[in-house]
């Protein structure tokens, strides 16, 4: 699958605007239309339910950092269990693009890995794929896709904007753990509460960050989403019945953090400018592990 992987990210450098906007296209059909029981997976929503076998290869913010991705791929030899293995998942937690210089070839290897393991590959939406009220700032993503594709950037950046709508808000091993981008939201109380599309939920979970500092929860400096402490996190975990929160949103120099006693795990795929962490990181788990602790997850967790 080596070739495969190759062969893609030659497809990625020379794809044209056209392309791009039918291969994205190809992928909101494919999304619409998932329902019910997929595959080994269940959809509710906007969330993605999964039962406590098989694997997870679960990749954090990824701003388009082409390299990191293939790296990943690589060294995980993922794309092989996948085409072996039906309980093999591969799970995005968002921030595909946006702020790196390879936004648009890291949108078509993901797109394409949708298209070829359909009922495998988990797409989460992050703060960068957020609705228009809740667009981050600054966001270059339609200057690159208009160097990339010229004429036809705008037709292929307003094609990735619609497809935004129809990522999944998060997905959840049962009895296990939660996985989203961002934060938990006080508004959850049962699993149902994770696919709703209304804009304050969506700026909890799409931006919050886990704080130290006692409390409940404070205004974010982000100016969007919140800060919410140990408090939040261990009542949202027991209401849905899973062991901890694995999500992405903020840079971790070693790669991803741990926080709130190990309830939460934060992952970040990226390297490099703008953000300048030292190490990139990813999750590679036998989701049939006993997990009571982020710090389980520690021996499974990968640096790039």
């Amino acid at each position: 699958m080596k070739s495969l992987l190759s062969r893609v990210v030659k497809e990625a450098f020379e794809v044209d605007g056209q392309r791009f906007a039918e291969a994205v296209d190809n992928i909101v059909n494919l999304l619409s239309g998932e329902n019910g029981e997929i595959g080994g997976v269940q959809i509710l929503g906007r969330v993605v339910l999964l039962e406590p076998r098989g694997e997870a290869l679960v990749i954090g913010d990824l701003h388009g950092d082409l390299e990191s991705l293939v790296d990943i791929l690589r060294e995980s030899d993922f794309i092989d269990k996948m085409n072996q293995r039906t309980d093999a998942f591969l799970i995005f937690l968002g921030d595909y693009g946006d702020r790196g210089a390879f936004s648009a070839e890291v949108y078509w290897l993901v797109l394409k890995l949708k298209k070829l393991f359909p009922k495998q590959v988990i797409l989460l939406r992050g703060n960068h794929e957020g609705p228009e009220s809740l667009l981050a700032y600054p966001h270059d993503l339609p200057e690159q896709f208009q160097k990339r594709f010229k004429d036809k950037g705008g037709e292929a950046y307003r094609k990735i904007r619609q497809l935004f709508d129809f990522l999944y808000n998060a997905a959840l091993v049962k009895k296990k753990c939660l996985l989203i981008h961002g934060g938990l939201s006080q508004q959850v109380s049962r699993i149902e509460d994770l696919g709703v599309a209304h804009e304050s939920f969506l700026e909890d979970i799409l931006w919050s960050d886990p704080t130290e500092t006692a409390g409940m929860v404070y205004p974010s400096t982000r100016g969007a989403g919140k800060l919410f402490g140990k408090s939040v996190t261990d009542d949202v975990l027991m209401k849905l019945d899973v062991k901890l929160l694995i999500r992405g949103h903020e840079p971790c120099d070693e790669g991803y953090r741990i926080n709130h006693g190990g309830k939460v795990l934060t992952l970040f795929s990226r390297k490099g400018a703008p953000y300048f962490n030292v190490h990139g990181a990813y999750l590679d788990l036998d989701l049939s592990l006993p997990l009571e602790s982020a710090e389980d997850l520690i021996p499974y967790i990968h640096k790039i």
